[in-house]
């Protein structure tokens, strides 16, 4: 019986081979996972038991780890299963034990597994397994007088031709349980696999969006996600029909070399039955699982770009502490305007209305008084319907050079809106005026708003509600995590959304900080956090480092100098002669500090380091700053666009086929992959990432379908940008 040290110890061996990494390394990343250590913590505080791994080799680690405790528990089902029917030999277990992926074990297992009545079983109820397994045997004999032996009406056997047709039904039914051959058949898919795509019957005025896979055909290896997730999308819809099958006369040669031995009546048998199961039997099978692992496949590939993107715009430049006037705009209803002071705290909110003269006269004096009265140094306006012809309006109004007019994307603010954080938060206020207060709270600080929304909600996937919604929340939620703890949160002021992705909180003790917060007045130091109910010295190892206090009574609970560090910092200080924030804020000082003599059996170098870069700018926020962007004045509305124009833009989707990018009118357009650049471009994350300025040329305008074609390749009239 195999032990679970035992089976982390080869769990532990097959994923350092895997990941390439020293098996020390991942002994030490499973042992802090399963202590119920985070991956920020990991890769932060915890370098010298890691050898300095970051967040995605823990990652990997993590999630191999589970995928084999996958496979060991389903393995053990199986043995059991086994062993309850008496079924289990040593040959066979060994077999189980060695499968190396759920593939390969639920190959092994097929032949046993409990199945409904099958065309063979019903053949061997009617006794005729032992002409099947003659017949397999494949030696010289008179068929039909073997199969004559075996008729027997009341079994339901009329006659040798039922006879044999039975007997090729269990013989077709152990080709396609027979691991090898589904082992090469599965190999021939991925190898030589066609996925093609016909338009379904009689969805010809339903169908258009698909109209690219009316009729469509291409190698599964080749194939790219985009294109696999939107025809399985079409077919879901009834709007296309698939098929995905290797060439047949491969398949069923490579059968017949691994059961036909010989060339007489009985193996002629066998090659109907290999017929017959490939056609009735694995084929289908394995058409099934390879669309199957197709689709995961894609999945990945696009939770990926899912991810990609939304870190990017998580760590978008923050603003910073401003006060403004946020503005959702809209043309029919009107533009909701919400007040907020450089915290981000709400004010007051009002409405103003832009169609026809007269009320655009009255928004032009609501505007200059609240300007007037709040002194705001930035507008932010949403990036929606009547967000363009809103900021014309307001740079007429000659507000000066003091005010900023920024634009900002409004992807997922109807989403807070009406969600239970926002109701909470604001519980008397109308839903639009809650969207102009996350406009504009996105512009201060993106990272501390966004996290209020489904990350999924955000809009800069492909495909995102056509994926494996666990594996695509599983990984944004990564992102999220990854982002939150790379910035640090300030805890006296963060929201309990953005406490809950701290590393070692989440939902429960993210609220206990708050309501601990909201009846002390707040913490003065990290140690007040063990003040809080339920929140132990676990969570707070986990935690205290991403947490951040300004202005409290120790200089270093604003870094992201761990606690368990302190002490080595005031050493450093004592050496010194000076104190801790002497050493914090003066740079010849820290640069009299030896940091080898330093150095013991639990602190290397790595940490020291890290701990040195803190010291110099304590709490530094890791983001760019914040630089102001302008779309093309002359630009307003999809009609106003020429092919030719180079426009500047912003990017605010990248996919596996192109990039997204929003001139300011309303529709974005498409850069293709095959537009990007002036070379060949496998992957257009290497070249564009959201949130990214470029300059575009706009090749197709496409009104009555919304559609904009956009290049970034250098044209003859035009250089390359340097954005």
């Amino acid at each position: 019986m195999t032990t679970q040290t035992e089976m982390n110890q080869s769990f532990i061996a097959k994923i350092a081979g895997e990941l390439h990494l020293l098996t020390t390394q991942v002994r030490a990343t499973v042992s802090l996972i399963e202590e119920g250590a985070t991956v920020p913590f990991i890769a932060r505080y915890r370098k010298e038991v890691t050898g300095s791994l970051d967040e995605v080799a823990i990652e990997s680690i993590r999630d191999r780890l589970a995928q084999l405790k996958e496979l060991a528990s389903r393995m053990d089902a199986i043995l059991a299963s086994l062993e309850e029917r008496d079924l289990l030999t040593e040959e066979l277990k060994d077999r189980v034990q060695s499968a190396e992926t759920l593939a390969a074990l639920e190959d092994i297992y097929l032949p046993y597994r409990p199945k409904r009545r099958t065309r063979a079983t019903i053949a061997k109820e009617k006794g005729l397994e032992p002409l099947a397994s003659i017949l397999w045997q494949q030696e010289d004999m008179d068929v039909a007088a073997e199969a004559a032996l075996t008729v027997d009406p009341e079994k339901g056997v009329a006659s040798p031709g039922e006879a044999l047709q039975g007997a090729r039904d269990i013989m077709a039914e152990w080709v396609s349980e027979d691991s090898t051959a589904r082992a090469q058949i599965r190999r021939l898919f991925w190898t030589k696999g066609a996925l093609t795509s016909k338009l379904s019957q009689g969805k010809e005025s339903e169908a258009a969006k698909y109209r690219d896979y009316f009729d469509w055909g291409e190698p599964l290896s080749q194939a790219p996600s985009h294109r696999v997730l939107a025809m399985l999308r079409g077919e879901k819809e009834s709007m296309l029909t698939l098929h995905l099958l290797p060439p047949e006369e491969e398949a069923l040669t490579e059968l017949e070399a691994l059961f036909v031995k010989h060339s007489n009546d009985s193996s002629q048998q066998v090659s109907l039955a290999i017929q017959d199961s490939y056609k009735r039997l694995l084929g289908p099978s394995l058409e099934t699982e390879a669309r199957n692992e197709a689709k995961e496949r894609a999945d990945e590939v696009a939770t990926r770009v899912f991810a990609d993107n939304l870190r990017q715009l998580l760590l978008a430049s923050p603003l910073g502490q401003k006060s403004l006037l946020a503005i959702d705009p809209g043309l029919r209803t009107g533009c909701k305007i919400a007040v907020l002071d450089s915290l981000g705290k709400f004010i007051e909110s009002t409405t103003i209305y832009l169609l026809g003269e007269r009320q655009a006269a009255e928004a032009s004096q609501i505007i200059l008084a609240l300007c007037q009265r709040h002194q705001p140094q930035v507008i932010a306006v949403g990036n929606g319907t009547g967000g363009r012809e809103t900021e014309t309006f307001l740079r007429g109004l000659g507000l000066g050079s003091g005010i900023q007019i920024v634009m900002v994307s409004e992807s997922g603010a109807s989403i807070y809106s009406a969600s239970p954080a926002a109701r909470e938060e604001f519980p008397d206020m109308d839903i639009t005026v809650r969207g102009a207060v996350s406009i504009g709270r996105r512009l201060m600080d993106p990272l501390a708003e966004l996290v209020k929304i489904d990350p999924r909600s955000i809009g800069v996937g492909q495909y995102q509600h056509d994926v494996d919604q666990s594996l695509l929340q599983s990984k944004l939620n990564d992102v999220v995590v990854s982002c939150v703890n790379g910035v640090g949160v300030e805890v006296n002021t963060a929201s309990r959304q953005l406490l809950s992705y701290v590393s070692g909180l989440g939902p429960s003790l993210a609220k206990a900080i708050q309501d601990y917060r909201d009846a002390n007045g707040g913490f003065k130091s990290r140690r007040d956090l063990l003040k809080v109910p339920r929140l132990g010295p676990k969570a707070f190892e986990q935690a205290a480092g991403f947490l951040r206090i300004g202005n409290g009574d120790q200089p270093l609970d604003a870094s992201a100098v761990h606690p368990e560090s302190y002490k080595l910092v005031q050493s450093m200080a004592k050496t010194q002669g000076c104190s801790v924030n002497d050493l914090m804020t003066d740079e010849a000082i820290r640069s009299r500090v030896d940091l080898d003599s330093y150095v013991s059996d639990t602190v290397g170098l790595p940490t020291l380091k890290d701990i040195m870069a803190e010291l110099a700018r304590p709490g530094r926020d890791p983001r760019q700053e914040f630089e102001p962007f302008a779309f093309d004045e002359s630009v307003q509305n999809i009609q106003d666009l020429e092919t030719g124009m180079r426009l500047p833009g912003l990017v605010t989707n990248v996919t596996a086929f192109g990039a997204f990018v929003d001139v300011g009118v309303h529709q974005d357009g498409l850069v293709h992959i095959s537009q990007l650049a002036d070379r060949f471009v496998r992957d257009p994350g290497e070249i564009v990432k959201v949130n990214q300025r470029v300059t575009v040329t706009v090749l197709e305008v496409d009104i009555d379908r919304k559609r904009i074609s956009l290049s970034m390749k250098s044209g003859p009239k035009a250089q390359p940008s340097n954005d």
